[in-house]
């Protein structure tokens, strides 16, 4: 799978010790309480030798349902499943000991290292945490060690560590790996599986037929058949079930990988960007493609005078460039054709863009393009990723028309792709057109307690002649880098006007206040 998906090849790593385990042959039951009652009573019998199990479940419930079998008969043990994070490095220190029993779910039993006999740093960091005296504590390491030791040799004798698996899983990998636990670096130790006909892999694959034949061997209640037919058998479905989990894989990867091609133009465009000074030049181009697209679609090729929308291009021209044209009038003229028509747009753009420049000055222009480029190259690309999840959800429908699902993903994803870029190009162009520097506002007064005016007295009063005039001074008109349209302008004494304002805007209305927070408050 590494070397065909990604192209990376794959050395196994051979044993530093031979492997001295002893791998038996699966034990088939018909239900699954025959098995649990098996796999009690195999449990029983081998803690009676001295030699330490480990049981491996597959899920939770199964390893306590398991757990409250033992505790009916009596038999002492310990439970990992990733419940009890603090006894965890306790309950594998000791899973090694002579006649220990370990019931553990096959992710938590999996990586773990197990000593046969104990492990010496656990037992010496718990039973001397108390102990000062240094000679105490080396006669009491001393003591440990011998007794670790003797227990070690005893294990050993006894055949080493028992793994006892109470099902197979879908991959061979995790039985694998849970075998693992036993015979590590040229110990001895034994592993056997214990099934039924009601395990999850055994009713997918071969349930009813392998029924039907125990049940012509005579087969009574309580009984195991045991057979190397039987664990071919299972190899065969295993295969089965992760050949497809690797086509699953493969054709999620397959998927993924259209999207990544676009992601790397993207980013490696977004770089480009970010690293320009001066992107005036592709901001030129893109508004040179964006109206050569809309005379392209107003004035298609080989089209009558009489079918040019030309009412249309002019309306496109407001929206995209900000200009008024007479495009219209220009239809009207004797010899006109529609590549004088694009020059002229083209002129117009490139006039009106010239003199905003100069208003703005060139140092600003060049910030606000850059700016507003990768600004819009990110929220085209967060909606295109958006678009492509929805196309995703609902593509292997195509396969009922036989159409291939990949193909047509591919072939919609690039249409979507191209259309981000042109979407891209038009809000990039008609966003430079709008953009507008006014004025800035001076701060604003300090408002004064209610009820009370600002004095300001004429000549000839006490205070410099005539009678004191009450007024109250108001507030500057708003001001800031705007985007606002020519045809859109905000008059500060019109609130017919006011629904231009930007929703973060200061308020026309001179309160102060955000516009969103006064005459701009949804509802």
């Amino acid at each position: 799978e590494f070397e065909e998906i990604y192209k990376l090849k794959v050395v196994e790593i051979p044993t530093n010790v031979a492997v001295a385990r002893t791998d038996e042959d699966d034990e088939v039951y018909r239900t699954a309480e025959e098995k649990w009652n098996a796999v009690a009573t195999l449990i029983e019998e081998t803690r009676k030798t001295g030699q330490p199990m480990l049981v491996g479940t597959v899920s939770i419930e199964k390893s306590e349902h398991l757990s409250d079998i033992l505790k009916r008969r009596g038999v002492p043990h310990a439970v990992l499943n990733a419940r009890f994070h603090e006894q965890e490095a306790g309950i594998v220190a000791e899973a090694g000991a002579p006649g220990a029993v370990t019931i553990a779910t096959n992710m938590a039993g999996r990586g773990t290292d197990i000593k046969l006999g104990g492990n010496l740093e656990m037992r010496l960091r718990t039973e001397l945490a108390g102990v000062d005296d240094p000679a105490l504590r080396a006669a009491r390491e001393a003591e440990i060690s011998d007794e670790l030791t003797a227990a070690h040799q005893r294990v050993k004798q006894a055949g080493g560590l028992f793994v006892i698996g109470t099902e197979r899983h879908e991959s061979r990998r995790i039985d694998n790996q849970l075998r693992g636990r036993s015979g590590r670096q040229g110990d001895p130790g034994r592993s056997r599986f214990f099934l039924s006909l009601e395990d999850d892999l055994m009713r997918i694959f071969g349930s009813d037929r392998m029924g039907g034949m125990l049940q012509k061997l005579g087969l009574k209640e309580g009984e195991a058949i045991i057979h190397p037919w039987i664990n071919k058998a299972l190899e065969k479905a295993q295969k089965k079930v992760e050949a497809r989990n690797f086509d699953t894989r493969k054709n999620v990867l397959k998927y993924d990988d259209v999207m990544n091609d676009q992601r790397k133009e993207v980013y490696a465009q977004r770089k480009e960007f970010m690293k320009a000074s001066d992107v005036s030049e592709t901001v030129d181009a893109m508004r040179a493609e964006v109206i050569e697209a809309m005379v392209d679609r107003r004035i298609p090729e080989k089209a009558f005078a009489e079918q040019w929308e030309l009412k249309e291009l002019a309306e496109d021209a407001q929206r995209v460039l900000n200009l008024r044209l007479p495009i219209e009038e220009w239809g009207r003229e004797d010899g006109i054709d529609e590549t004088q028509v694009r020059e002229r747009i083209t002129q117009a753009a490139y006039e009106f863009m010239a003199a905003k420049t100069t208003a703005l000055t060139p140092e600003l222009m060049r910030f606000i393009e850059k700016s507003l480029l990768i600004q819009t190259l990110d929220a085209v690309w967060k909606e295109h990723l958006y678009a492509l999840d929805h196309l995703r959800q609902g593509i292997g429908l195509r396969a009922y028309g036989q159409k291939d699902p990949l193909n047509e993903y591919k072939r919609e994803a690039f249409a979507l792709f191209n259309a981000m870029l042109e979407d891209l190009k038009e809000r990039v162009t008609s966003m430079l057109a709008r953009v507008e520097l006014a004025p800035e506002r001076p701060p604003e007064p300090e408002p004064l307690p209610r009820g009370m005016v600002e004095l300001h007295p004429s000549p000839g009063s006490a205070f410099g002649g005539g009678d004191a005039q009450a007024v109250l001074e108001a507030p500057a008109p708003m001001a800031a880098l705007s985007l606002a349209g020519a045809a859109e302008a905000i008059d500060p004494g019109d609130p017919a006007t006011w629904r231009a304002t930007p929703r973060n805007a200061p308020c026309p209305c001179g309160s102060g206040k955000k516009y969103k927070h006064c005459h701009g408050r949804l509802g």
